[in-house]
């Protein structure tokens, strides 16, 4: 749809052949729909990788990808996601992801600071009345069908409240799909936000069954609905489309006024107008309009289109009978043969006695036609299946219709034509247009800010991260971030550039004996058991477990769970190549064998006196609205203000910093001693 809405708004302004809606539906063919959370496998090329989207809460459709490599490290590619519930969306939930070995990301708002919900929206609300009271009308630039949605939904509810005082005003639509956008958008609840479900379900009421919305597709359209009124218009940028028309028509009263719900690129219309406003300014722009031909024009066009359609009909004509004409031959060709044939003398008249039974008639010439088939059968002409126009007012009368002309069936067939199919021309024109129309930003963006992107970053805490789409400013500020905080590496690479942010690790098989596990100490995790490993790696033979080459350095590390594998660091490759490099003569002839698939590399633990000392390692990714509800259970009172929850009546605060540590603060007392086991027992110690 965003891309039909384009087609049609560059195409009701100039000549645009960059693509048509053929080339737009074939490219839509090829696409493979998905579900949010639904994991899909890729085949080919692509073998062994598998792809898993994640809602963005930016729009409905939008996605976050998460790419994983069976034995491999993960991708998380997010770009222009929100964390905020919105009133048509669930926000996204990538606190929620296990740390990502590579994390893609944009930098477009990383200094970026966004109003208040409430304030943005009584911002919002108090432009409209103000300019609906003052007879004004109210344009609002939209996209085609994601943020207008979010909109939409809010101007609806706000038009049945009868206390608002907009019910005497006038709402609608107006782009070139208007109508499939919404009844998308009815199709799609289950993927939306909890509150709009739970209404559908329970009143079984379509929150996208607009009341008060009227839908428009035209100017035509929009003109029937009464002034003043608030229009949702395309597109966003006011570079084509019906928001650049209203704006050429409505910019120059005083008493309308111009909302922009998103920042579009630098150069456009809608930039111009955020970043200098309007305030009386004077902007010359293109005008340009497709505009039906009258006159002389349309006669010529009618006459050059009867031309090349009668061309058409007598080269298809010629192609049938060349084509009748090569199966005749073929046939000709094949069968041969003698045949007695009568000839009848041209001109001879009948001259019986008796008068002839049967009477000549004249007749025309008659070409018949080669019937086309495949092997389903005959091929079907859609042309021959359509409905038989019955006149103007679909009557099948003639004595009804007997005074009808030809002129007002041909008038009223070119009225009923659309855009596509009417002879029009471009025109295009200079206009020097005053602003003296309100033009206010109010952002309807679904993105999140700056400040909750660095918080976000810091609960991923992803080991390398490229940061995309942003400029030199914003992608400084989350490299630096990213560094000094999260300890990640950091890749900016500018447009078209190819960056190489794979690392090299190595994945080994490793043994634990069973004098290792007896002695190790699991502690309760959130979804496993853990404990601490000191250990050191030894080679051995896969069949005969006794036989111990001598062991390299030993190394330490954490188990999760338990399981007869897992990843070690670079002191078992280094055992590996030991194990793999020793070649071995057999019969006075040089043969080098790989012994690696032979031994395996086993962990034998440590003596008592060997064993390194380590600070002890609290696992868990702890929310205080969790341990809130966990005080609560145990009586405790507390609440929370500016971020720090609070207890024993303001005494202790607990408080998550950069790092995602959890701190407490406060006086050493019973309570203080209380809660802080309460806090413990939320990790796994080791």
């Amino acid at each position: 749809m965003f891309m039909y809405d384009l087609y049609m708004s560059h195409y009701n302004m100039y000549d645009f052949d960059l693509f048509t809606l053929d080339d737009v539906d074939a490219a839509f063919d090829k696409i493979i729909q998905l579900k949010y959370n639904q994991s899909v496998s890729l085949k080919g090329k692509g073998y062994g990788i598998t792809i898993t989207p994640l809602p963005a809460g930016h729009l409905i459709g939008g996605t976050i990808w998460k790419v994983v490599k069976v034995g491999e490290e993960d991708i998380v590619y997010a770009t222009d996601f929100n964390h905020k519930k919105e009133r048509h969306l669930n926000g996204c939930e990538l606190e929620k992801l296990q740390r990502p070995s590579l994390l893609i990301t944009d930098a477009y708002n990383a200094r970026y600071q966004q109003a208040r919900r409430r304030a943005r929206d009584e911002k919002f609300m108090t432009n409209i009345l103000q300019t609906l009271r003052n007879n004004g009308n109210v344009l609002v630039t939209v996209d085609t069908a994601g943020r207008v949605l979010e909109l939409a939904h809010m101007l609806d509810q706000l038009w049945k409240n009868k206390e608002s005082g907009l019910m005497a005003y006038s709402l609608a639509l107006l782009n070139n799909v208007s109508y499939n956008v919404v009844e998308f958008a009815k199709s799609q609840i289950e993927w939306m936000s909890d509150k709009l479900m739970k209404s559908f379900e329970g009143a079984r009421n379509n929150p996208f069954q607009f009341k008060h919305l009227r839908l428009c597709h035209t100017m035509a359209d929009l003109a029937k609905v009464p002034s003043p009124k608030v229009v949702l218009a395309s597109s966003p940028d006011m570079e084509s489309g019906f928001s650049r028309e209203l704006f050429v028509q409505w910019a120059g009263n005083v008493n309308n006024s111009i909302i922009i719900t998103c920042r579009s690129s630098p150069g456009t219309l809608a930039r111009d107008l955020i970043d200098n406003g309007g305030n009386g300014r004077k902007l010359e722009l293109d005008v340009r309009r497709r505009v039906e031909l009258e006159g002389a024009e349309l006669d010529e066009y009618m006459r050059t289109e009867g031309e090349k359609h009668n061309r058409s009909v007598i080269k298809s004509d010629m192609d049938l009978d060349s084509s009748s004409d090569s199966e005749d031959e073929l046939e000709m060709s094949v069968i041969t043969g003698k045949h007695d044939i009568v000839v009848r003398p041209e001109g001879r008249s009948h001259t019986g006695f008796f008068k002839s039974s049967k009477k000549q008639y004249a007749m025309f010439p008659f070409h018949e036609e080669k019937i086309k088939f495949d092997e389903y059968g005959e091929i079907i002409q859609p042309d021959e299946y359509r409905m038989v126009d019955l006149g103007p007012d679909g009557a099948e009368d003639n004595k009804e219709n007997h005074q009808i002309k030809p002129e007002d069936i041909k008038k009223e067939k070119m009225d009923d034509m659309t855009v596509l199919d009417k002879p029009t021309k471009c025109i295009n024109s200079r206009k020097l247009v005053e602003v003296n129309a309100q033009v206010q930003f109010i952002d309807f963006e679904g993105r999140s800010d700056g400040e909750s992107m660095l918080k976000i970053l810091s609960q991923l805490r992803p080991r390398r991260v490229v940061v995309v789409r942003g400029s030199s400013q914003n992608t400084s500020h989350i490299s630096e971030h990213c560094q000094l905080n999260i300890g990640a590496r950091v890749f900016s690479p500018n447009r078209g550039e190819i960056i190489d942010a794979t690392t090299e690790t190595h994945i080994y098989q490793v043994r634990l004996t069973e004098a290792l596990v007896s002695q190790l100490e699991f502690q309760k995790g959130k979804d496993a058991e853990v404990a601490w490993v000191d250990a050191q790696i030894v080679i051995r033979n896969k069949q005969f477990s006794g036989a111990a080459a001598e062991p390299e350095t030993p190394t330490t590390g954490a188990l999760t769970g338990v399981t007869n594998s897992i990843t070690v660091n670079n002191a078992i490759a280094a055992a590996a190549a030991a194990a793999s490099d020793q070649p071995m003569d057999v019969d006075q002839v040089e043969i080098t064998e790989d012994k690696s698939d032979k031994q395996i590399l086993t962990l034998d633990p440590l003596l008592n006196d060997q064993l390194p000392a380590h600070n002890s390692v609290f696992i868990n990714e702890l929310k205080l609205i969790d341990f809130k509800q966990v005080l609560m259970k145990a009586n405790i009172a507390s609440e929370f203000s500016g971020g720090v929850l609070w207890c024993s009546n303001g005494t202790l605060a607990l408080r998550r910093i950069d790092t995602g540590k959890v701190t407490i603060e406060g006086c050493l007392s019973e309570d203080y001693y209380r809660i802080r086991e309460l806090l413990y027992e939320q990790y796994a110690i080791v």
